[in-house]
C-alpha cells in the first residue's frame, strides 16, 4: 500500500550525519532531503497503513517505508503522531520507527532497533543492539544511543562510541559532533569532542585521556587528563597531547599551552635488542 502525506514535518527522521571523518555534503543532503520544498511525504507498507483518527496517527506497518527526496526510512511499523491545526489541516510532531530501523540517504546507512524523531524541537534519537552508521569510508557505533540535535547542529553517539576511518579510530563513553554551515550552505562536520575513557589509534601508536578534540580539517586531535602514549612498547605520560594525524607527528606536554603548576612529563624508552644469534660473536 502507498500513500502520499502533504504535511509539514520539519525535519522527519533526518539521515544522522558522519560523526567524526565527515562528508559535508552529505550531512545537507540528509537534512535537505526530508525538510526541503514542498515535495510530499510518501509512505508505503506491505502490510497497510491505518489512520487512527482518535489517536491522531498514521500507523504503517510491514516493511514501511518513510520517504521525501533521496532519503528513506524504513521500519517494521512507522507511527506519524499529529495535532490537528485549523480546519482540516494537521501537522506532525512525531514519528516513532519501531523493528529493524535503516535511514538511508545516497552516502550513508543507520542502523538501529527502535527510534524517534521529536520534530518540534528538531531531535532524532536512535537505540538498539546494533546501533552503527556506514557510510562510503567511515563506520560510526555505539552501543546505547545515536541521536542527531537539529537545531543545535550537532550529533552525539553514547556508550563505548567508536569512529573508524582506514586504520584511524576513536573512541569514548560520548561522542559529540558540530557542524557549521559552509560556504555553500552545506552543513559540514568540523570538530569532535570526547568525553570520558578516550583513546586515539593510529596504525602506528595508541593514545589515551580523560577527554579530547578532533579538529576534522586539520586531521589534529587533543588529549587532556592522564593522557598516554604508546608506540610500540615506549610510553609517554602527561596531562595533554597533540596528536597530528596527517603527519604522524606527537607530542605530549605537562599540561595545555599556558598552564601553570602542570606536573612533569614521564617516558618510558625501550631500546630494540638485537637477536641473541646476531649479537653473539662468531666462534
Amino acid at each position: 500500500m502507498n500513500v502520499l502525506v502533504r504535511t509539514s514535518i520539519a525535519g522527519l527522521l533526518l539521515a544522522v550525519p558522519v560523526l567524526f571523518w565527515g562528508h559535508g555534503p552529505a550531512v545537507a543532503q540528509g537534512i535537505s532531503g526530508l525538510t526541503g520544498g514542498d515535495e510530499p511525504l510518501e509512505i508505503n507498507a506491505d502490510q497497510g497503513i491505518e489512520w487512527r483518527r482518535n489517536e491522531q496517527t498514521y500507523v504503517a506497518r510491514g516493511n514501511a517505508r518513510a520517504a521525501r527526496g533521496r532519503i528513506s526510512v524504513y521500519a517494521d511499523v512507522l507511527i506519524a503522531h499529529y495535532k490537528s491545526g485549523a480546519g482540516d489541516s494537521s501537522e506532525i510532531d512525531r514519528i516513532d520507527a519501531e523493528g529493524n530501523v535503516r535511514i538511508v540517504s545516497p552516502t550513508e546507512t543507520v542502523y538501529g532497533d527502535r527510534g524517534a524523531y521529536d520534530v518540534v524541537n528538531g531531535v532524532l534519537v536512535l537505540v538498539g543492539k546494533d546501533l552503527r552508521l556506514v557510510g562510503e569510508k567511515d563506520l560510526i557505533t555505539a552501543r546505547d544511543s545515536l541521536e542527531y540535535w537539529e537545531k543545535k547542529q550537532i550529533a552525539v553517539a553514547r556508550g563505548d562510541a567508536e569512529a573508524v576511518r582506514e586504520d584511524k579510530r576513536i573512541k569514548a563513553d560520548v561522542l559529540t559532533a558540530h557542524f557549521e554551515p559552509a560556504a555553500n550552505k552545506d552543513l559540514e562536520l568540523t570538530k569532535v569532542d570526547a568525553f570520558g575513557n578516550v583513546s586515539v589509534a593510529t596504525a602506528t601508536e595508541f593514545a589515551s585521556g580523560d577527554s579530547g578534540v578532533y579538529y576534522v580539517a586539520r586531521e589534529f586531535a587533543t588529549l587532556s587528563g592522564s593522557v598516554k602514549i604508546t608506540r610500540e612498547e615506549n610510553q609517554m605520560n602527561g596531562e595533554y597531547a597533540e596528536v597530528d594525524m596527517a603527519s604522524g607527528v606527537s607530542r605530549l606536554l605537562s599540561g595545555p599551552p599556558g598552564s601553570k603548576g602542570a606536573t612533569r612529563v614521564r617516558g618510558l624508552i625501550v631500546p630494540k635488542r638485537k637477536p641473541a644469534s646476531e649479537s653473539e660473536p662468531k666462534s
